[in-house]
């Protein structure tokens, strides 16, 4: 499923906030992910394009394309209907909107260890 040398199931963190993105990538590589960072919803969408992850923690406000428009990408591209998908927002109302295609919906703050936890019970 991963397009990577190190066997290890790939996870891309899409997610504006600097810090948060660090949190989220570190907490995933400890539940045994590659990890990679994107930063804007049109390189999400290209990124998306490009790979398969097998997991995908995606904040809902990003620039150039909503976290919104890239899980409805994700969830009608046949390619992707194996990829796990973890909200990771503040916006509780949008959220639950869309809760319906997400995996999992995590309510920012979110913790380390709390990421950590829910990520390996999704690694394959």
């Amino acid at each position: 499923m991963a397009d990577n040398t190190t066997n290890k199931p790939i996870a891309l963190v899409i997610e504006d906030d600097k810090k948060q993105s660090i949190i989220f990538s570190q907490a995933l590589r400890m539940a045994d992910y590659e990890t990679e960072v994107i930063t804007d919803g049109q390189q999400a969408i290209n990124r998306l394009a490009e790979t398969i992850p097998a997991m995908v923690v995606l904040d809902l406000h990003l620039p150039h394309h909503s976290g919104k428009e890239i899980l409805q990408r994700i969830r009608s591209d046949a390619r992707l209907q194996k990829t796990r998908v973890i909200l990771a927002t503040a916006d509780a109302l949008l959220a639950k909107s869309i809760s319906d295609d997400a995996d999992l919906v995590l309510l920012k703050p979110i913790s380390f260890n709390q990421l950590r936890d829910l990520a390996k019970r999704f690694n394959p």
